[in-house]
């Protein structure tokens, strides 16, 4: 069943190494052993976690053929979409960032299970982790996977990206929505009018969005706000 995986990422023009499902069935097997001690997913069946999980974030790799970038995964939780990525392109330089002691740990064992180097696991927030160097505006790639409206995504996000680096948001069917809503916060952040692709998983798993951030401008330093602000007080235009 795993190899099934190596089709269905060339159905969207993603290559795979030979042996990385393998390296996927071991993600899944700690994944959900891990699952029986603190909630990391409900989702669980196999060929769910397969399509809904790893290959969904393996996505990115439909728009960017990344190599050895920088890349921060924001709210990482059970290493989504950070993990996929790494496993699938080895050379990348990959930071895990979450604000729950506990997913860290499962984060750390995860990666030296897997033997996976390059690899940082963090704890903290991100509110205040965007205005510390070498923090700040200093990844090639900033992620999130279901971690919270773009609205205030962007401002927990953008501040880390690099000038020239993309923020990339993974959104269900009403990621363009949603996209309207952060026009603003967008602009104020340094960010330009984000690009949409949708895509369909296979056997019918779902649409699914990626909402990209290109930044071309540096984010003022009053951004992200204190930790909390974001969420309460999602940025408007006055």
């Amino acid at each position: 069943m795993w190899a099934d995986l190596l089709q269905f990422a060339a159905n969207y023009e993603i290559k795979l190494a030979a042996d990385s499902p393998s390296l996927f069935e071991q993600y899944y097997r700690i994944l959900v052993d891990a699952n029986k001690r603190f909630n990391l997913t409900s989702i669980t069946e196999p060929q769910e976690v397969l399509i809904k999980h790893f290959l969904d974030s393996l996505m990115l790799l439909s728009l960017f053929p990344l190599q050895a970038e920088k890349i921060l995964d924001v709210g990482s939780g059970a290493g989504l979409p950070g993990v996929p990525l790494k496993i699938a392109r080895p050379r990348l330089f990959l930071t895990l960032l979450d604000s729950l002691q506990k997913r860290v740990k499962f984060l750390q064992q995860l990666t030296k299970q897997l033997q996976l180097d390059q690899v940082e696991c963090y704890h903290g927030r991100a509110e205040n982790l965007a205005q510390k160097d070498p923090w700040r505006e200093n990844y090639d790639f900033v992620l999130a996977r279901a971690v919270a409206r773009l609205n205030v995504l962007t401002e927990l996000c953008l501040p880390f990206v690099r000038v020239g680096g993309y923020f990339v948001a993974y959104k269900g069917p009403e990621g363009e929505r949603e996209l309207q809503e952060a026009e603003y916060a967008i602009t104020e952040l340094g960010g330009e009018k984000g690009k949409i692709w949708h895509y369909e998983l296979p056997q019918k798993m779902g649409i699914r969005t990626l909402l990209v951030i290109k930044k071309i401008k540096s984010t003022p330093i009053k951004y992200p706000r204190k930790a909390g602000l974001p969420s309460k007080r999602p940025l408007v235009k006055p």
